[in-house]
């Protein structure tokens, strides 16, 4: 039994390839490729913005907290001497009234962890009628 090879004359590898911009009809079509640095480069660039708008939100959250009450009451503010108590703050205050209240309400308007003061800081007070 006997094959026969039929060619056409034409091959792929002898055809020589069409440039990008002649199979487009004159214009070229420019892919974007972007490798695993420049991807990451992009998704910083990206992130900033958010980033920027979590530290702005977060830092600035506690700025105005002793500024004024929800109710629009204003503070009085004392910067705390050597062997200032809360408890002696309280008591000169509402001199009538139990100091524990008033020691709660100074250690929410400024955010304090607990009851312990030190010399320098500054403490927003509430106004007792």
């Amino acid at each position: 039994m006997s094959a026969t090879i039929v060619t056409t004359g034409f091959s792929t590898a002898a055809m020589p390839r069409q440039s990008a911009t002649s199979a487009a009809g004159g214009q070229a079509h420019a892919r974007l490729r972007l490798t695993r640095r420049g991807r990451i480069v992009f998704t910083a660039l990206a992130a900033v913005p958010v980033v920027v708008w979590a530290l702005v939100t977060v830092l600035g959250a506690g700025g105005a907290a002793a500024e004024v009450d929800a109710t629009g009451a204003m503070f009085e503010y004392v910067t705390i001497d050597q062997g200032d108590s809360l408890w002696a703050i309280a008591e000169s205050i509402a001199s009538n009234g139990d100091p524990r209240v008033v020691i709660d309400e100074i250690i929410r308007l400024n955010g304090l962890d607990g009851a312990v003061v030190e010399p320098g800081q500054r403490l927003a007070l509430p106004v007792v009628p």
